[in-house]
């Protein structure tokens, strides 16, 4: 059984909204709406877990009911951070592997998720990432570049990242208790010395989260239609 964890709790600060980025329209249809439709028509998904804000509970909710959405078994409250709203979600997942998503993330493709379903179920933890296109520099603390990152072993990672639910889960248990920060589900694998597998996936995955991204956002979806 595959669980998909769906963490939709941002407060579209850098988007200039006065709502929750996921609630915005893309042609017509929300954000969260068109990220659950990703993974309710994956024929890998059994259920799906979404962690949103309590404010933005009731409204996700007559979305998904709106909507027909059958494999949403929970809504539920996010926390402070990130990862305390991912927490919040793998304790309610059922399934022996979770994949853990951006509810920005509204252009997932179903290859890229049973992609990371596949390379989880054989490496043990995988994550969408894509190579980096442009040069990358390192500076230092005045802002001076010091030297050239091998774009070659470097990617930008996306989401979904997959993984075996009882390993995360209790890493994000030890990680609270360690009281250590992280800003994706790598970083705490990463942290405990475990290894996460690249699965490449599309540029066209993007994080909505300015308003020139939901311009792009659109583009792309009309270049899919």
């Amino acid at each position: 059984m595959v669980s998909a964890v769906i963490v939709a709790g941002g407060k579209g600060t850098r988007m200039g909204a006065d709502k929750n980025k996921v609630l915005l329209p893309l042609m017509g249809k929300e954000i969260i709406s068109r990220t659950v439709s990703a993974f309710e028509n994956c024929k890998l998904i059994d259920e799906i877990i979404i962690v949103t804000a309590s404010c933005d509970m009731d409204t996700v909710e007559s979305i998904i009911h709106r909507d027909g959405y059958k494999k949403v078994a929970h809504i539920t409250e996010g926390g402070t951070l990130r990862q305390n709203s991912v927490y919040n979600g793998l304790k309610l997942a059922k399934g022996d592997i979770v994949l853990i998503h951006d509810g920005a993330r509204c252009l997932v493709t179903d290859k890229e998720i049973c992609d990371v379903i596949a390379d989880t179920k054989i490496f043990g933890a995988a994550a969408v990432g894509v190579k980096v296109k442009d040069t990358l520099k390192a500076i230092d603390d005045n802002g001076n570049i010091i030297s050239t990152v091998d774009r070659d072993k470097t990617v930008h990672i996306h989401t979904p990242q997959g993984f075996k639910t009882r390993e995360i889960l209790n890493l994000h248990e030890r990680a609270a208790l360690d009281n250590i920060t992280v800003t994706d589900d790598c970083s705490v694998f990463e942290y405990y010395g475990k290894t996460v597998h690249l699965t490449m996936g599309n540029y066209n995955n993007i994080k909505i989260t300015t308003p020139e991204d939901i311009i792009i956002g659109e583009n792309i979806l009309k270049g899919r239609i």
